[in-house]
């Protein structure tokens, strides 16, 4: 099965496939492209507000350090900019996988390199 490891695709045939976001996307078409854009549903990681890293023990004025290091925790947080539901993004996942799925059977009945393979409007 295809994966998607640091901007690269590796498929199961060793061929390797640089993408320049971290995506893949279908289109109505049933064209192929970057989803470069992650502006529907995204995760975001962020660092929580920087606290210090505990108590500072008393010392000598010349020996005590200025400042305590700070300690930031990454936190996760899911983008969701249209407020979608639960249902709504089944619904998108069901249309996408339906494409998918409409590419392939079109693959399989025409070939690779007939341009049938696409939902055009003629």
């Amino acid at each position: 099965m295809a994966d998607i490891k640091r901007r690269t695709m590796t498929l199961t045939s060793g061929k390797q496939i640089k993408l320049y976001g971290n995506s893949m996307a279908i289109g109505s078409s049933l064209e192929v492209g970057e989803g470069a854009a992650p502006n529907i549903l995204s995760f975001m990681e962020q660092s929580e507000d920087e606290k210090p890293d505990g108590t500072m023990p008393d010392f000598p004025a010349e020996i005590k350090p200025k400042k305590a290091k700070p300690v930031s925790k990454p936190v996760a947080t899911v983008l969701n900019p249209h407020r979608l539901t639960v249902m709504e993004i089944l619904e998108m996942a069901d249309f996408n996988i339906q494409l998918w799925m409409q590419l392939k059977d079109n693959i399989r009945r025409y070939g690779l390199d007939n341009p049938r393979i696409f939902n055009r409007e003629m």
